[in-house]
């Protein structure tokens, strides 16, 4: 069985607006949240004066605003992240009725929380959940937030970026399905990280952070690292790709860059295993057939 999956987009469409008139109309869907009323009449009237067709900017005034994506590209909520200072506040609401009970929630709240700690760099995560939204409660508390305070109406709960790169950590280390680097390219990595300026770049930080590190000699010889070559599986279409640098990387040559979308989906996994990830404009269903060449599995430690 397929695990639950989201992905959250920046962008804001038309159409996206329109999806969103419709859950804020179902009172079911905004039965627990608060400013669903202020919220609504908001796009009700950008609709009305605004004509374009990508209305991200609209949505983005005083926070940042998500389409969340099931891994069929159908929109199903949204996510809204708020920052102040150095804490940050998320809003998530599932709002195709269909997919509640599915866990999506949960792998909102994750990519939340991705986007909170390693692309805005809040230092705390808060969420404010009305006391009888069960479902809310279950999911945020899944996700290894902690309750602050606690009024009648409301459940605060918070994450600090601390206890959220220690849970990351842990849950890869007990994930038989875990991603796999090497010491020497998480240290090579790190520093690209640290220099590079795409703002893509924190889902590589991320991968980063979860990965479990071993030695280059105790790497599986099945496992995509930095520098090997693999035949995969995009969607339907068979493509042999190498991983390698940003300075290295040609298209045109199958040189795909570890920053780039597929490039960072890959980086760590093993010969069979599945991937769901979103590019720019679709999510791609990525397999590894196989890890034709890899450097560390070959001894060339120091590619």
């Amino acid at each position: 069985m397929s695990k639950p999956f989201i992905s959250l987009c920046p962008e804001i469409t038309r159409a996206n607006a329109l999806s969103l008139m419709d859950w804020l109309d179902d009172e079911s869907v905004i039965r627990y949240l608060s400013d669903s009323r202020n919220v609504s009449r908001f796009i009700e009237q950008v609709i009305g004066r605004v004509q374009l067709p990508i209305l991200t900017h609209l949505f983005n005034q005083g926070g940042r605003f998500f389409m969340a994506y099931d891994r069929h590209d159908v929109p199903v909520g949204f996510v809204r992240l708020v920052k102040t200072g150095s804490d940050c506040e998320i809003v998530l609401v599932i709002g195709d009725r269909d997919n509640w009970g599915r866990k999506l929630g949960a792998s909102a709240i994750r990519e939340g929380m991705k986007l909170a700690f390693f692309e805005m760099r809040a230092e705390k995560l808060k969420a404010k959940i009305h006391v009888e939204n069960a479902r809310s409660l279950k999911a945020f508390l899944r996700c290894g937030f902690e309750l602050e305070s606690e009024t009648p109406a409301l459940n605060s709960f918070s994450m600090t970026s601390q206890r959220y790169l220690r849970l990351l950590r842990e849950s890869a280390a007990q994930d038989p399905t875990g991603i796999y680097i090497t010491e020497i390219d998480k240290a090579r990595l790190s520093s690209l990280v640290a220099l590079e300026q795409d703002a893509a770049v924190f889902e590589l930080e991320h991968e980063i952070e979860r990965a479990i590190v071993v030695e280059a000699q105790e790497v599986a010889g099945n496992v995509v690292t930095m520098n090997s070559r693999a035949l995969l599986q995009l969607d339907d279409e068979p493509v042999e790709v190498a991983l390698v640098y940003p300075q290295d990387a040609d298209d045109s040559a199958g040189k795909l860059s570890v920053c780039s979308g597929i490039g960072t989906a890959i980086l760590g996994y093993k010969e069979g295993d599945f991937i769901d990830w979103r590019v720019p404009d679709r999510t791609r269903r990525i397999r590894i057939e196989k890890v034709l060449y890899q450097p560390e599995a070959a001894g060339d430690f120091h590619l």
